[in-house]
């Protein structure tokens, strides 16, 4: 069975942990990366009911998606409700994982995860968060040619998913004739020089560019660099805040919701829509968990309704009074954010092969407990 720290590398490449915002708190709060694991409970809160749950089910790993702890602290004892979640966990030998902001874009993140509990197809970000890559070409003398690589490699590029050091190679034969003022490391002032060169291609993030370049500059013996910088497509699935796409077939808005309804989770909290019941949704657009910095971007998308959680009062008011905006629908933060549980657990569980048993928490966490209409 695999350790801890083989089931943290496993989420930590379905979801990198520098995906994650800023102001969060992810990654193993609790556990011991040499213990073995063999059953992982998966939750939306690290609250005492699903300690609990891990407790008499005899699961050796605990993943939520939200944090234990935001703010730091200075105690964990077992005094309050947080410590005494500590205080079980570690008695029991059970560990704890977070995967939260860093979960929410990826393909197969949280987003995604509501997107496809809703039936949705040909589903792209909302707002797109790729990383920006440059393709680069450098040509080098054939003996230096390793080096400059190196240094480039050291400086930030030639990464591609897990691999690193990257490049490719290909031998040629570089012309030049130095000019008046020239100072070249190979041949004279005035005459046409032919130079054995490498042709060595690479590609790296956008942010480290310059960086790279100095590195490659630094390293290369010529005074002059032939050297080409290219912005490129990353390929690949792309991450992002929330996600568009399309129902097989349109529904009114008020099949719609109940549509929505019954592809969550059952709960005791209220779904709200704000719209003409009557009219025709086709388009999707949707962010799990509180999605309000989103709501210009859905309509921009040109969709039909935008389905997210934690909406407030003012900004849907004033949404809703631009013409042609799209309906909206509030679901329970804690409904949304389940439906990535069950992916996460079963792309896990592929990864590690049947090395793991894993099981998804169906406690309702979601802290509303009844839901009243007023008549």
């Amino acid at each position: 069975m695999p350790t801890l720290r083989e089931t943290v590398s496993v989420l930590d490449r379905l979801y990198d942990p520098r995906w994650a915002d800023d102001w969060d708190a992810v990654g193993t709060v609790a556990g011991d990366p040499d213990a073995a694991v063999s059953r992982i409970l998966f939750a939306v809160d690290p609250v005492r009911a699903v300690v609990e749950e891990a407790i008499e089910w005899g699961a050796d790993l605990v993943v939520t998606h939200h944090p234990l702890h935001l703010k730091g602290v200075t105690s964990v004892a077992a005094t309050t409700p947080k410590g005494r979640v500590v205080h079980d966990l570690i008695s029991h030998g059970i560990a704890l994982h977070t995967c939260h902001t860093n979960a929410d874009s990826p393909p197969l993140g949280v987003s995604e995860s509501m997107a496809l509990a809703l039936g949705l197809q040909d589903l792209a970000p909302l707002e797109a968060d790729v990383d920006a890559v440059d393709g680069w070409v450098v040509y080098v003398p054939t003996a230096e040619a390793t080096a400059v690589a190196a240094a480039m490699h050291d400086a930030g590029a030639g990464a591609i998913g897990d691999y690193d050091r990257v490049f490719f190679r290909s031998e040629g034969t570089g012309s030049f004739r130095p000019r008046e003022g020239a100072v070249p490391a190979i041949g004279a002032v005035g005459q046409v020089e032919e130079v054995a060169e490498v042709r060595v291609e690479m590609v790296a993030a956008r942010a480290v560019r310059e960086r790279v370049r100095a590195a490659m500059r630094t390293a290369h013996p010529y005074e002059e660099v032939a050297h080409q910088v290219v912005e490129i497509d990353p390929g690949g699935r792309r991450r992002g805040s929330g996600r568009v796409g399309t129902l097989a077939e349109s529904m009114t808005l008020a099949d719609f919701a109940d549509h929505v309804v019954r592809a969550l989770p059952a709960h005791r909290s209220a779904t709200r829509v704000a719209g003409d019941p009557a009219s025709t949704v086709r388009t999707v657009a949707l962010c799990g968990g509180s999605g309000d910095f989103l709501l210009s971007r859905a309509d921009a998308a040109g969709a039909d309704v935008y389905v997210t959680s934690d909406l407030r009062h003012h900004p849907v008011s004033e949404h809703r009074e631009r013409p042609g905006a799209c309906a909206v629908v509030d679901v329970p933060h804690w409904a949304a954010e389940w439906t990535w549980l069950p992916v996460a657990a079963r792309e896990v569980a592929a990864a590690l092969g049947d090395t793991v048993e894993t099981r998804v928490s169906t406690i309702v966490t979601d802290p509303w407990t009844m839901a009243l209409i007023a008549h």
